[in-house]
């Protein structure tokens, strides 16, 4: 699998619905619109859109972007699309792993399940199916063997009941080419929907070198989760025996929304050709991320995306994204 950072052919999009949005689908459709567009600045874009959704989308997206009448209940891609791996002779294939909709929590999601075989054959890339559930929001990798992932997720009984965390790990390596897996414990404490993934909380950015996930208040219940997952990437070693460099991300703020708190998940960027899109809110916070990121990532451009309304949700631009690698040229 190669890294987020390496060339993409494109990005892979859903035009979101009225799942989970209610009063705020027109605002989250704004959101999701600035974030497909501000890709497409990068990279070509390719957004599917369920058929009575599609001249709406049209209208939102740039012109360029490819429309791409597939049906689906839920449009987190990261999720859901295929996650695509490069051999050695530079052929893709997109490995369609299982999905359950987040140990099943929300229904129906056989139409979303189904989008990932749909997407790779109109796209013209082998599909490898697997057995196995995962969501690629709960991977990060190196493109050079390394994989990290949390326990919070992976181990849930409510996605492999049937499968040891051996099993999960022969699954990773012989589908995604893994030889070292790194589990933090925990992702987050408002991720309950998707039971913590790694992308609130962690994020390749370079072999050796990751973004993590802060927190500052002994009395936040992140505190010690935070502190956990640091400990442990202080402790390890990537596939090539390398030390983990750690950037740490600012404390996530609480931005007000509908009446409540939410809290902008930082860790959770788009890494495109030749950008990077980090969620931001409304916080003094906010300048601190994109300057930490402007530093690791010094041959791209930074660029802020609505971040509140997705957090709200849940998610960020990573979870609404999925990368399709370039195929490559070997000689």
């Amino acid at each position: 699998m190669p890294a987020e950072w390496e060339p993409h052919e494109r990005c892979l999009m859903a035009w979101t619905g009225a799942e989970k949005w209610g009063k705020h689908l027109e605002a989250a459709r704004r959101d999701y619109a600035e974030i497909a567009n501000a890709i497409a600045a990068f990279e070509p874009l390719t957004m599917m859109v369920n058929a009575d959704d599609a001249a709406g989308a049209r209208r939102a997206l740039t012109s360029d972007t490819e429309i791409m009448e597939i049906p689906f209940e839920h449009a987190w891609t990261r999720d859901s699309g295929p996650v695509v791996v490069v051999d050695e002779e530079g052929n893709r294939a997109g490995v369609d792993f299982r999905f359950n909709s987040w140990g099943e929590k929300h229904f129906p999601y056989e139409q979303t399940a189904a989008s990932t075989g749909a997407v790779l054959s109109s796209l013209g890339i082998k599909r490898i199916e697997s057995p196995m559930v995962l969501e690629g929001g709960a991977i990060t990798v190196d493109g050079q063997g390394t994989l990290i992932t949390t326990e919070q997720c992976l181990l849930n009984a409510n996605r492999n009941p049937g499968m040891s965390k051996e099993d999960i790990e022969q699954e990773l390596r012989s589908r995604l080419g893994i030889e070292k897996i790194i589990w933090l414990p925990w992702g987050i404490t408002d991720d309950w929907v998707t039971d913590g993934h790694v992308d609130a909380v962690c994020t390749f950015v370079r072999p050796g070198v990751v973004l993590a996930q802060t927190c500052d208040d002994p009395s936040d219940p992140d505190y010690e989760r935070m502190a956990a997952n640091l400990d442990v990437l202080a402790d390890t070693t990537d596939a090539a025996g390398r030390s983990i460099d750690v950037i740490e991300l600012p404390p996530m703020p609480n931005d007000e929304f509908d009446g409540g708190a939410v809290r902008t998940i930082y860790a959770n960027v788009y890494i495109a050709n030749g950008g990077v899109i980090v969620p931001v809110g409304d916080s003094p916070s906010d300048a601190e991320s994109i300057a930490l990121l402007e530093e690791a990532f010094p041959d791209r451009e930074v660029v802020g995306v609505p971040g509140t309304l997705l957090s709200f949700a849940g998610g960020g631009p990573h979870c609404v994204t999925m990368q399709i690698p370039a195929a490559r040229e070997t000689s």
